[in-house]
């Protein structure tokens, strides 16, 4: 069976296993992965960026690298590369558990319970939830939602389908980095630059993807697209801005503005502000289905690609035959 094939199976095979079961309960490769590079952390960090790469290439490459390999093993047998990028897929995106922990938030905000609501976002985002009130916690939910679409699903199935399983696995282990040492905190200012920028090139093409797609699935495509075109650059992420200006258009809902870290404040622009009003509880669930939506755009489109790339090589190695 030729790659591309192998890809769009076990791709739409692994989606559809997110969307039924969510992420592994135990032992979740992700998980794992995480432990392994924050031990590594303990052992090499020094405050500066040459350590600082040294642990992204020993750890992001070395998580490609063992998926390599993995691919390489069971190269000529296509029901096991199938189970294997299926496997890879379902690991590594997590639409589904991203579902759930946004309307968690969204039922005990619903419920009036603004305490547990502030218990349960940070399982989404690392902002400071005791000076957030309702409508600051529904807003960072859609926030969450909107940038955590573009980093665990459509970046994911961009990279797999340029580079298969090596590709999902090597982006999600770029994207935890970024997660775990990438902010701008004493301790990693310098130690996570290089995964911060890492991140910032590897999640590049699946932002401007899932931004198009919010525009195309959002049901305010005008909208979408003028809040992007007029608020993206004004974000201090070069992936979440796109992706984040075109939900609020798409939603119809303001983003941005004051947030706090780790006692850190933060005055971001605002997005979509000149149309987008104040984001409401119900909008939560909005957003988790708008987020659905272009998972599964995503995933058709990167599959009809690496489809349509595979028909052209093959067109190139018969025209170099006759």
């Amino acid at each position: 069976m030729r790659a591309d094939r192998i890809f769009a199976y076990g791709a739409a095979a692994g989606l559809i296993g997110d969307l039924l079961l969510g992420d592994p309960r135990r032992g979740h490769p992700v998980a794992a992965f995480g432990r392994a590079a924050a031990g590594v952390e303990d052992r090499l960090w020094r405050d500066h960026r040459g350590w600082g790469a040294l642990h992204t290439l020993l750890c992001a490459g070395g998580a490609a690298g063992g998926a390599a390999l993995a691919a390489r093993a069971v190269r000529g047998r296509p029901a096991a590369a199938v189970a294997l990028t299926a496997a890879a897929t379902w690991s590594v995106v997590g639409g589904t558990s991203l579902g759930r922990e946004a309307r968690a938030v969204g039922d005990a905000l619903a419920a009036g319970d603004v305490g547990l609501a502030r218990e349960r976002l940070p399982h989404l985002c690392g902002r400071d939830p005791h000076s957030l009130d309702a409508p600051a916690i529904a807003r960072a939910v859609v926030e969450s939602v909107a940038e955590n679409t573009s980093d665990a699903v459509v970046g994911a199935l961009v990279w797999g389908a340029v580079g298969g399983v090596p590709g999902l696995v090597g982006f999600r282990a770029v994207n935890t980095l970024d997660a775990m040492v990438g902010h701008r905190s004493a301790r990693h200012r310098r130690y996570g630059w290089a995964s911060a920028r890492l991140d910032d090139l590897a999640g590049w093409p699946g932002a401007r993807l899932t931004a198009a797609l919010a525009v195309a699935a959002g049901g305010r495509p005008a909208a979408a697209v003028r809040a992007w075109r007029a608020d993206a650059g004004r974000h201090p992420s070069p992936n979440a801005g796109p992706v984040e200006a075109s939900f609020a258009g798409a939603l119809g809902v303001r983003l941005g503005g004051t947030l706090t870290y780790g006692g850190r404040v933060e005055h971001r622009p605002v997005l979509n502000g000149e149309t987008g009003r104040e984001v409401r509880v119900a909008d939560i669930e909005r957003a988790v289905r708008l987020s659905r939506r272009v998972g599964v755009l995503a995933l058709g489109v990167c599959v009809a690609g690496r489809l349509a790339w595979g028909r052209a090589g093959r067109a190139v190695v018969r025209r170099g035959r006759t």
